[in-house]
């Protein structure tokens, strides 16, 4: 597998890890239970769940009026996408 395939499905696999985290993370505030925190939120979307946060912001309605989140994980996906571009030689 190359480099650039095996960064794609890395990127897609923390996606949807960090997808569920928010779901849960929402669920779990919601409940008034103990919540998932910030810097490990931040942490799975910098590790490659920029996407997955991103979607899981909108689709949970969670997190979107946090302006770290509103501006970092659209910021951190972007990144995250063009550089999978890049080394498929999309982009570039």
């Amino acid at each position: 597998m190359s480099a650039a395939r095996f960064y794609l499905l890395w990127l897609c696999v923390m996606s949807v890890i960090t997808f569920f985290v928010m779901g849960s993370d929402k669920r779990r505030a919601k409940q008034g239970a103990r919540r998932v925190p910030e810097a490990r939120l931040f942490l799975l979307a910098l590790l490659g769940g920029g996407v997955g946060g991103l979607l899981g912001m909108y689709v949970f309605r969670h997190k979107t009026r946090h302006l770290q989140f509103a501006l970092g994980f659209p910021l951190i996906a972007a990144v995250q996408v063009l550089a999978a571009l890049y080394l498929l030689r999309i982009v570039g």
